[in-house]
């Protein structure tokens, strides 16, 4: 297991063997530089509100979590949402945004984002690439110096909510996010799991990843909860929960179940349109769970913001 950034053991245990970034946690280098960290403050400095969305585990629905949770806080008008997209390697945001082909402009303050709303833009590898299938084959140093790049260099303004879609896994990216934002601050992050203990099993790992970190745990969503027949109104469990789902495992290490998400075959069809489920399916039982979620996240970010102001 990683011992943690700010471990003495830091890239020194057995665990940190074969890690990239083991050079740098054993030289005390795991996060930015003073230079390097005065920047990041000062170009996030507006931001109010970090959220990571995180899984260890890929095809849980993570980028869609992401998207959707982007839009329901850019729902409200009053509020300036941004959505970074560090999945380096397979960046579907710009097409669950409805943002494929856009590029990124440049600007005196640095990159613009992409917007979709005047109230929510968006920033993804996606927009740097000449076609969405083309490959990003890139090893650990130059995804971390992308991470630094859209942090430091993309002039997102004023922001209330930064969303954060990971790759899966507790590799490089996360450590680099991590490590960058630690210049600024983080409210925490939500995992993302389904009910079957295939799936549950990484994300136990990502939990102890945030624990090992200090990476807040806002809570777990468990997507793909079931499926209610829209005739017949039978549901059915298409990923059966044989160990208790994702309700018991955060009874197990004390973690908030934030809601669980039921299957609508909606959500995929809008995500590929690049549409707002929550906008085309305001009745679907999906709908309202997203909504309750979304109002938890957003009530943890204002007491996380309370606490801090206490604090300081």
């Amino acid at each position: 297991e990683c011992p943690g950034t700010g471990s003495v053991q830091a890239g020194r245990a057995a665990a940190c063997q074969g890690c990239p970034n083991q050079g740098l946690c054993a030289a005390g280098a795991a996060g930015p530089d003073p230079a390097e960290a005065a920047e990041l403050r000062a170009r996030l400095r507006a931001v109010r509100h970090t959220v990571l969305v995180l899984s260890g585990k890929g095809g849980v629905g993570k980028s869609t979590f992401s998207a959707l949770l982007a839009h329901g806080l850019a729902a409200d008008e009053t509020k300036q949402v941004a959505l970074l997209d560090i999945d380096i390697c397979g960046p579907s945001i710009p097409k669950m945004m409805g943002l494929e082909g856009e590029q990124v402009h440049q600007s005196g303050s640095g990159w613009s984002p992409v917007y979709v709303e005047e109230n929510l833009g968006v920033m993804s590898v996606g927009f740097l690439l000449s076609s969405p299938d083309d490959a990003v084959i890139w090893r650990g140093p130059k995804k971390n110096g992308l991470i630094k790049q859209f942090l430091r260099d993309v002039d997102w303004g004023e922001v209330d909510y930064l969303i954060v879609d990971t790759p899966p896994g507790t590799s490089d990216e996360h450590l680099s996010i991590v490590q960058y934002l630690s210049a600024t601050h983080i409210d925490g992050a939500v995992i993302v799991t389904t009910p079957q203990e295939v799936s549950l099993q990484d994300v136990r790992k990502e939990i102890n990843f945030c624990r090992k970190v200090k990476l807040p745990i806002i809570g777990v969503v468990e997507n793909m909860s079931g499926f209610v027949c829209p005739k017949c109104k039978n549901e059915s469990q298409i990923f059966p929960p044989t160990t208790g789902g994702a309700e018991k495992m955060c009874q197990n290490l004390s973690v908030s179940l934030l809601g669980k998400v039921p299957l609508d075959p909606q959500i995929g069809k809008s995500c590929d349109r690049g549409q707002s489920f929550l906008a085309e399916a305001p009745e679907s039982p999906a709908t309202l769970s997203y909504r309750n979620i979304i109002q938890r996240i957003q009530e943890y970010c204002e007491q996380h913001h309370l606490q801090e102001e206490k604090i300081m």
